[in-house]
This record gives C-alpha cells, sequence and structure tokens, in this order.
C-alpha cells in the first residue's frame, strides 16, 4: 500500500514555521522499512483542503495528516474530512471523556474547580467531533485524541504529540507492512561529467534491471566540492547489486571519475 503525507497550515506556507514533519516521518518509515511515496502540503482554506480529502479518501492510500484538528476558526480538518466523507460530524463518546479529564486534571493542578458545563470547557468538546465511525488515535501528550477514518490518520500539527501518535498508528496497524520489501541503495559521485552523457547508462540499467531505480542528483560544486553527480540505483538488494556494479563498469569504459559513497 502507498503511504501519503498531508500538511496542513498557512503558517507552513507562510514560512512563519518550518515543516519538521516531512523529514521525521520519512525517518519512521525508513526505521520500519517502509517507504513515503507522496506528500501534499494546503493552507487552512476549507474547500481546498475538502477537495483533497476526497482524492485521498479515493485512493486507497495510507495517509498520514498534520495539523488543524483543534477547535479554533483556522482548525477546518476535522469538519473537512467528515465533509469529504458525506457524513456527519459527531461527538465521540470517548473522546469526550478524555477530553473531560483532562480539563478535570488540569484544574486540580491549579488548584481550581471545574465546571466541565462552561462555555468555555464545552467548546474544548468540539475537539472530539470527528466523522460519524472515527476510531481514535490516542495522545500520550495530553490525552485529546486524534482520530482515523478509512487509513486515513488524522494528528495535531504539535511535533511532541504527533510523532508518538503516528508511531503508535504504524506499530498498532501496519507491522505486517514492515521490512515485507528487500531494499538496497548504492551511489557515488561522478565528477566533472555532463548528465547527458550519463543519462544512456541509466536507462538501460533500468531496462537491464527492472526491480530497481536509477538516480542523478546534479551539483554545481562549492568552494569545497567540485562539479559533481551524485549517481546510483535502488531497489531489490540482488537487482541493486548487479546494476550498480555494471554502472561502475561502464563509467570505468567512459574514463569517467568517480569516487563511491
Amino acid at each position: 500500500m502507498a503511504i501519503g503525507l498531508i500538511i496542513i497550515g498557512d503558517e507552513i506556507l507562510s514560512g512563519k514555521r518550518t515543516d519538521q514533519h516531512f523529514p521525521k516521518v520519512v525517518q519512521m518509515l525508513k526505521a520500519r522499512g517502509l517507504q513515503l511515496s507522496w506528500a501534499e502540503y494546503v493552507g487552512d482554506e476549507p474547500e481546498r483542503i475538502v477537495a483533497l480529502l476526497k482524492r485521498t479518501f479515493a485512493s486507497g492510500d495510507i495517509v498520514l495528516c498534520f495539523g488543524g484538528i483543534g477547535a479554533t476558526p483556522d482548525d477546518h480538518t476535522r469538519q473537512a474530512a467528515a465533509s469529504a466523507l458525506g457524513l456527519p460530524l459527531v461527538l465521540h463518546p470517548q473522546g469526550k471523556l478524555n477530553i473531560q479529564q483532562r480539563i478535570t486534571e488540569m484544574g486540580a493542578e491549579a488548584g481550581v474547580a471545574v465546571d466541565l458545563a462552561s462555555p468555555e470547557n464545552l467548546h474544548r468538546l468540539k475537539m472530539a467531533e470527528f466523522a460519524e465511525g472515527a476510531e481514535l488515535i490516542p495522545n500520550p501528550y495530553n490525552k485529546i485524541a486524534g482520530f482515523a477514518v478509512r487509513e486515513h490518520y488524522f494528528v495535531p500539527g504539535f511535533p511532541v504529540m504527533s510523532w508518538p501518535m503516528v508511531e503508535w498508528v504504524l506499530d498498532t496497524h501496519y507491522a505486517h507492512l514492515f521490512n515485507q520489501v528487500p531494499h538496497a541503495e548504492h551511489a557515488l559521485l561522478v565528477y566533472e561529467t555532463a548528465e547527458s552523457l550519463l543519462t544512456p547508462l541509466m536507462v538501460r540499467l533500468e531496462a537491464q534491471f527492472p526491480l530497481i531505480k536509477v538516480f542523478s542528483l546534479p551539483s554545481v560544486g562549492d568552494a569545497n566540492t567540485r562539479r559533481h553527480i551524485e549517481l546510483g540505483v535502488k531497489g531489490e538488494p540482488a537487482q541493486a547489486q548487479a546494476a550498480f556494479a555494471g554502472m561502475r563498469a561502464a563509467l570505468d569504459t567512459m574514463r569517467a571519475e568517480y569516487q563511491t559513497i
């Protein structure tokens, strides 16, 4: 199954905050022998979020979605998920209890009496309103749960909360997918060679070894590094090893200067 990532928030698109989720998700997946297939960013616009979720719900992909599940006016993800599925928003009973427990604990810590029926505390319950049939994703940080529906997993934008929640999702629901596809990667640096001269080699290797991909990452160099191309293969281990050997042999024939990394 393909795994996708959605990151929601105007603050990311405006540059006010730098996204930390993408590299962390890649790291978490890699540690489990999984790989991210795609990622998309979207601002706090309900119509765009609904349109994006309609498309991803239809894809059948596993989707990790960060941000916008709070109860402030700029949080639209809960409502958008329900709209994309044509389902009503309903108050999740256990989600409600979790929030009320958190409110009570905060009151005890502050030494103040808590009125669960106050307008402020009733508004907080909106964070437990999810698309009908959604399941909870436990939040070990403050007990305010995320939610899961149709292979989509919605968590807060705060890394201290969301990252443990995503790890729980992977370990609870997808352990059977871990390390199922053997994978190897080999690369080298080719110096002072035009990428166009390497393209035929890349095409030939992918045709010869259908279970690998060849990648090319050019660099113009800097004060410390000459112009070079990171050239490599990745995929099924045996074919990746054979393709890499073929790559080195071809570069030797071309008299190209290269260094294995």
